[in-house]
């Protein structure tokens, strides 16, 4: 800068230093400084008082921390103290306790096998003549022992004895239970049922020659044959051979047999006759060719090959009378393939 204009300046900040507002703006600017700077010392302070009272009550804190750990520390040797003393004590009364109870056991132990011995001795003096006490009045155990073996001996021999009285028992019950059952097997085949075997083809196709049939001989028992029902009846006055036919006709009623082969019962045809195999030829009819009129106790039979078949039609058999059922032909047992009931 020259000479000139240096002098320039200076005359115009002697002549702006003169004017009143910037003197008046100086002056505000002062007081907001100082205001500004009382604030911050104001701040200051009250940072400075809080950081003593921090200090402060960390300080107080960190010495009642050290003195409850010293208390803690005193508190928790005094209770181990306490504790050690009283386990102590516990585990002296305990070893006491212990010997007194181990002692009062020997002891008792002792009078036991003395009493056992000598309710032994009393058992064996009872039973034998030999002495197991010597002259002194003491028991003798050699002696006791001998007499135990012999007591063991004879124990043996009777229990052995007894196992014989069991196994003879038991064969007993078992014949007693053999003839119970042969008994009631006797009473079934008897009364109940029979075994029989189909002969001849007069009954095919419900029945074959060869099958083994059950005979039901306890319903007839209870109640009357039903028609249809598949009956046996012996063959005359031999008692051992049998025919089995269908009952048609129940007693009362008046049977027919027309020229077709068609069957009347009370001069009605008969119906639900589902078993015949084929019609009665006309000259099948024998003795139904004409109305037959059955008694209170008769009844009419066929067989289901009614073109193969001995039945009421021969005037050798006729009209059967309910004396003469044997009893209904219940179920077939074999063949395998002819298995089931006889319907």
């Amino acid at each position: 800068m020259s000479e000139e204009n240096k002098n320039v300046a200076d005359a115009l900040n002697d002549i702006f230093e003169d004017d009143p507002a910037k003197k008046e703006r100086d002056k505000e600017i002062a007081k907001y400084e100082k205001k500004r700077q009382k604030a911050i010392d104001k701040e200051q302070k009250k940072a400075a008082k809080k950081a003593a009272n921090e200090a402060k009550e960390a300080e107080k804190k960190t010495a009642d921390d050290e003195q409850e750990n010293k208390e803690k520390s005193s508190w928790s040797w005094d209770k181990a103290v306490a504790e050690s003393s009283a386990d102590a004590k516990a585990e002296t009364a305990d070893k006491s306790e212990e010997a007194s109870q181990k002692e009062t056991s020997e002891e008792a132990a002792g009078a036991a096998k003395s009493e056992s011995l000598d309710k032994t001795a009393e058992a064996v003096n009872t039973d034998s003549s030999e002495e197991v006490y010597n002259e002194d009045g003491e028991l003798d155990e050699k002696a006791l022992k001998k007499q135990l073996r012999k007591k063991k001996k004879e124990a043996k021999k009777k229990e052995k004895a007894e196992k014989e009285v069991n196994i003879v028992k038991d064969l007993i019950f078992l014949c007693i239970y053999i003839i119970i059952v042969i008994g009631i097997c006797w009473a079934v085949l008897t009364f109940v049922g029979q075994r029989t075997e189909v002969s001849g083809e007069s009954m095919s196709n419900t029945l074959h020659s060869g099958d083994t049939l059950w005979i039901d001989k306890l319903e007839y028992e209870f109640g009357s044959p039903k028609r249809f029902d598949v009956v046996v009846f012996p063959y005359g006055d031999d008692d051992e051979t049998f025919f089995i036919k269908r009952i048609i006709g129940l007693p009362g009623e008046t049977v027919y047999i027309d020229e077709d082969g068609v069957i009347y019962i009370n001069d009605e045809p008969l119906e639900g006759d589902v078993y015949g195999r084929e019609a009665i030829a006309s000259d099948k009819r024998g003795v139904a060719a004409e109305e037959i009129t059955l008694g209170d106790d008769e009844y009419f039979v066929l067989g289901d090959n009614r073109k193969n078949s001995e039945d009421s039609r021969s005037a050798d058999i006729g009209k059967v009378k309910r004396s003469y059922i044997y009893g209904k032909a219940w179920f077939v047992a074999s063949p395998k393939k002819d298995w089931g009931f006889v319907k």
